[in-house]
């Protein structure tokens, strides 16, 4: 085994397979994402999973998938991912800046609800705005919990923006444990 293959599973936590997937996307939010792009599970019906199901389970129903290697591809992924965030602590000690850009992906009653100063709700007309922008703009991305902003990322990084992150945990977590001035919400599933 090569060093790297033995660091690489020291910080695997194989125990991590029988966890339910809502378990597993908290600690890993970009796993739908993983494994949709590498095997087709979890991004429409006909390939879907149930939250309470474990990636042993998924991987045992999708054709005997090894669940190690392929929670091994989502710890990859999710290194990659965190590239893509700033912590809340960081956002704060940033706020000010004439050199960041706040987008907030939420609704239009969540961000009127609260939200971070200096940061614009996205709209369509924002968000033609901030094409605009030069590409070197450091540009964060603002949602509730954290779920959504790596897609927003790699949306903007796919737009030539070299300098764009979603806030690791979101509003949620920057009100938690930047800002507890800032009230936290639940938006209630429908």
């Amino acid at each position: 085994m090569s060093w790297n293959a033995a660091i690489q599973e020291i910080s695997l936590n194989p125990a991590e397979i029988d966890l339910p997937m809502e378990e597993l996307l908290s600690i890993y939010p970009g796993a739908r994402r993983t494994l949709f792009r590498l095997h087709h599970i979890g991004g429409c019906s006909s390939c879907g999973f149930e939250m309470r199901e474990t990636l042993a389970e998924i991987c045992a129903r999708n054709g005997g998938l090894d669940a190690i290697s392929i929670l091994s591809e989502i710890h990859d992924s999710h290194e990659q991912d965190e590239k893509f965030l700033i912590s809340p602590e960081a956002l704060h000690a940033q706020l000010g800046s004439p050199d960041i850009k706040l987008l907030d992906i939420r609704t239009r009653e969540e961000f009127e609800a609260v939200s971070i100063s200096g940061s614009v709700l996205m709209t369509q007309e924002s968000l033609q705005e901030s094409m605009n922008l030069p590409r070197h703009q450091e540009i964060i991305l603002i949602d509730h919990t954290g779920s959504r902003v790596l897609d927003a990322a790699a949306y903007f990084a796919g737009h030539g923006f070299t300098h764009v992150k979603g806030l690791r945990g979101g509003i949620n977590a920057y009100a938690q444990e930047a800002d507890p001035s800032l009230p936290r919400y639940n938006v209630e599933a429908q």
